[in-house]
């Protein structure tokens, strides 16, 4: 799938190797730092077995480079189904664009799974970068909350969405 600048590729097997790019201390210290090689394994088989939603290798349309990753995933929130999104671009590809042209490659993914009628993405409340991503990609600012990320760690992340059938 191609918007503007980004190709959105199926999640594979051999895709692990940017699992451990994104699970740097810089590209973490927003979501509570690196997770283990077990933890990292277990992500892994979650993103090959997603049933509704979709994981993706974010490629740059013009160099075919790997520049980063973002999926759609279903979640309980306030007592209805969602989607929720989230992403990652590696540190030399930062500042491009590219992490809003993927997110809006992903509403369209989303859009075109169906089954829900929201999109969310939950960015740290003091991550101006990917706040900054959301509101690119056309989500609406609804506010902050405390979320849990990791599991049985809380922060203040803002909650942003999108209608998918708007």
């Amino acid at each position: 799938m191609d918007v503007e600048q980004v190709r959105l590729q199926p999640w594979g097997a051999g895709d692990f190797w940017l699992l451990g790019r994104l699970n740097s201390p810089e590209m973490t210290a927003h979501l509570g730092g690196p997770e283990s090689e077990e933890r990292l394994a277990d992500r892994q088989s979650r993103y090959l077995g997603l049933d509704r939603g979709g994981m993706f290798r974010v490629e740059s349309a013009v160099s075919g480079e790997t520049v980063g990753s973002i999926g759609f995933w279903e979640r309980e929130w306030r007592g209805e189904s969602v989607w929720e999104t989230g992403w990652g671009v590696l540190p030399e590809f930062q500042g491009r664009g590219l992490a809003a042209r993927a997110a809006r490659a992903v509403v369209m993914a989303a859009r075109a799974a169906g089954w829900h009628r929201y999109l969310h993405a939950f960015p740290g409340a003091d991550h101006p970068a990917s706040n900054s991503v959301c509101r690119k990609a056309g989500f609406t600012l609804i506010g902050p909350v405390q979320f849990e990320y990791p599991k049985g760690s809380w922060m203040t992340s803002n909650d942003w969405r999108i209608d998918l059938r708007a």
